[in-house]
């Protein structure tokens, strides 16, 4: 008894399609952030979401991610008060990138991905490190989490 079996004439085409799209998704790689020692950047991403996004720096020896963070919200802040209404930033510092939007301070390894909360905002709009905000419960000091 023999068995037979019919293969498209389109099949390895279609293989062929697959495994060239499968490598050109291996091979295109996201934006990644500059990781130059100290120095703090403003990224401007690209309306049209194809070109690459505008690189820019904020400050130089900056000890710590938290301090650059500072220094873009100094710079959003001082954008709005010329009339500027852009109240979200994006920002890049030692291969990390830095979104500042109305909830406060995140971390990100990526553009699209995860996203650490470091920083939220206290209640007159100042940054903080989540938990330190304390408000009185039945006369007793309890920390605020996000």
């Amino acid at each position: 008894m023999t068995r037979k079996t019919f293969v498209s004439a389109a099949a390895p085409v279609i293989a062929l399609g697959l495994l060239g799209l499968t490598v050109a998704a291996c091979a295109q790689k996201g934006v990644e952030a500059p990781t130059e020692t100290g120095v703090c950047y403003h990224v401007v991403l690209a309306e049209d979401g194809k070109s690459a996004p505008q690189i820019n720096v904020v400050a130089r020896n900056q000890p710590q991610i938290e301090f650059c963070a500072a220094r873009l919200e100094e710079m959003r802040l001082r954008f709005l008060r010329l009339g500027g209404n852009n109240r979200d930033m994006i920002g890049a510092y030692q291969g990390q990138f830095i979104f500042i939007d109305r909830g406060g301070v995140k971390f990100g390894k990526t553009l699209t991905g995860q996203r650490f909360f470091a920083l939220t905002r206290t209640g007159d709009g100042r940054l903080a490190i989540p938990g330190a905000i304390q408000r009185e419960i039945d006369g007793r000091p309890v920390a605020v989490a996000p």
